[in-house]
Parts: C-alpha cells; sequence; structure tokens
C-alpha cells in the first residue's frame, strides 16, 4: 500500500505497530522519537526484516519531527507510560504537555492527516488532539476500547472455552476504570452472554476486564502492555485505509450523540479512509445509561485539569 505513514513515539508501543504495518504491505512508515538512536535502531531492524515479510517497504527512524510531513495517517504513542500503581488519571498533567507540543508540529507539518491517538489517559488526549490542531474531529480517534473489547473477548473465551472468533464483545465509555462492558450487548456465536454464564461470572469478567491494564502493569513491574496494543493500533489502520467502513470501538468526539457535547468517549463507531463515519447509538437502559454519564463525567474532570 504506497501511503507514508507516521508514528510519533518509538517504545515498545510504536515500533511494534511499526512492524505490524510493515508485515501487511504499507509502503513508507516513519517512526519518530525524541531519542533518535532508538528510532534509528528499530527502523534499521525493521528494514532487515523485508526478505522475510516479502514486502517492499521503508523504514526511517528520527528525532526529526518534521518527517511527517506527507503522512496519510500519524500515529501518537509518545507520552509516560503508566507505572505500577498508578491511574490513567494520574498522566494527565505530564502527558498533556508532550502531546500539545506535538500537535503545534502537526498542525503546521500536515494539515488533513487522519490522526489516531494511543497516548493515556486516551480519552483526554484524543479530545486535547482536536482542541490544539483544530482539525475536524472526524479526522481523530483514539484507539482505547478497540484494545478493551479484545482484552473482554479474551477472557470470555478463556472462561467458556469457545472460538475467539465466534464472540462479539461490547464496551464503551472512557478507556480506564469507569469502562463499560456491557452485556446485553456481547455476543457469543450470535447470543446475547447470560445465556452462558450467570450475572456473578459475568461481573467477575467485566471486573477482569476493566482491571487488565494495571494487571500487566503490576506483573510487568514496569512500563505498560504493548502486544495487544499495537496489533488493535494496525486492525484500525488496515480498516482505515481499505475503506472498509468497519465498526470499531474508538473514543470519538461528541456533538450531541448520546444527549453529550464537547467531550471524546469511546463508542463503537463506523471507521473510513477519512477517520470515523458516524457514531453509532446503541439504545441503553437506565442503568447503563447512568453508568455511561459517569463515564463520561469523569473524562469531563480530567479535561478541565488540562484548561485551569
Amino acid at each position: 500500500m504506497n501511503m507514508k505513514i507516521s508514528i510519533i513515539g518509538a517504545g515498545n508501543v510504536g515500533g511494534l505497530t511499526a512492524m505490524h504495518l510493515c508485515s501487511l504491505g504499507f509502503h513508507e512508515i516513519v517512526l519518530i522519537d525524541t531519542v533518535a538512536n532508538i528510532a534509528c535502531a528499530k527502523a534499521l531492524d525493521l528494514n532487515d526484516a523485508r526478505f522475510i515479510f516479502k514486502q517492499n517497504y521503508h523504514t526511517l527512524g528520527t528525532d526529526d519531527i518534521a518527517q511527517i510531513e506527507g503522512s496519510k495517517i500519524i500515529i501518537i504513542t509518545a507520552g509516560i507510560p503508566r507505572k505500577p500503581g498508578m491511574k490513567r488519571e494520574e498522566l494527565v498533567q505530564k502527558n498533556s504537555q508532550i502531546i500539545k507540543e506535538i500537535c503545534r508540529n502537526i498542525k503546521h507539518l500536515q494539515p488533513h492527516p487522519v490522526v489516531v491517538v494511543v497516548t493515556n489517559p486516551l480519552d483526554v488526549m484524543t479530545y486535547l488532539v482536536i482542541e490544539e490542531t483544530h482539525f475536524t474531529p472526524r479526522q481523530v480517534l483514539g484507539m482505547g476500547l478497540t484494545l478493551d473489547s479484545a482484552r473482554l473477548a479474551n477472557l470470555i473465551a478463556e472462561k467458556i472455552n469457545v472460538d475467539i472468533s465466534q464472540i462479539e464483545p461490547c464496551v464503551i465509555g472512557s478507556h480506564g476504570e469507569e469502562m463499560l462492558p456491557l452485556s446485553r450487548y456481547t455476543k457469543v456465536k450470535g447470543l446475547p452472554l447470560d445465556r452462558y454464564l450467570k450475572q456473578e461470572e459475568i461481573n467477575e469478567l467485566f471486573r477482569r476486564t476493566v482491571g487488565r491494564g494495571a494487571e500487566i502493569v503490576a506483573q510487568s513491574g514496569s512500563g505498560s502492555s504493548y502486544f495487544a496494543p499495537s496489533t488493535a493500533i494496525s486492525e484500525l489502520i488496515k480498516v482505515i485505509v481499505r475503506d472498509e467502513r468497519r465498526t470499531l470501538p474508538v473514543s470519538a468526539y461528541l456533538n450531541g450523540e448520546y444527549g453529550l457535547k464537547d467531550l471524546c468517549i469511546g463508542l463503537p463507531c463506523c471507521l473510513g479512509k477519512y477517520g470515523i463515519e458516524n457514531v453509532v447509538e446503541l439504545e441503553l437502559n437506565e442503568d447503563e445509561k447512568s453508568s455511561f454519564l459517569k463515564s463520561a463525567e469523569s473524562i469531563r474532570k480530567q479535561i478541565s485539569a488540562i484548561y485551569v
């Protein structure tokens, strides 16, 4: 696929995302990091894999943000990762400064890309990118719930021993402690999850889904997950570039949907070559709506903290 894609942040998530995109046949990948030798080393390593992948891509590693010019898609993974015991919300002030600086450069160098945000706290950083770049909200989206839905599907598959391809997970809300897995919309072989599990078992699966990121951080002792996040990012990119118009859960800006305005939050969205085609509005019952609004309020509070 003859397209330039830039990844800002060449850590574990950025580097593995580049590898996935190279294996899919994307022609030109740029890895950008303030630590230039990390980006350069990973780019050289990836280029050495071309023969094995049987793909004629080229990867450039650099610390020069100007290299994003001409990129159709920009992926932002840069930022400070969560440490053990740290909540996503604690990252707001530190990572918002990093994102603001990145946005100043993107706005100046590449005015019409699709931007995929990965930096945490994800919903807040997605909103911040829209505010700082003044891009149309539909060309900016956050990766978060694509990952959370994959985690839920994996836990369900482990619990009931079913082929994971037969699971349709549904998670909405923030990419954080206030995320909301929905049992009514989560299907196994086309049937609601409660056909297979008791409510207390479902609640436990949902609890584990919400805590999965923190569990991985605690187990690793440093840093956070990167295999599943990088895979989720590459899936989003593939859907966008191929204009599949497929529905996936991402963080999207709301302008009246669900009765909410001026914030980004995770919901199922139809994705195409220009980013978000439309936000899918699920019919929520009173309990689900209450939990969703609570999740939205937690995001608003974090957004407010940036602009104090």
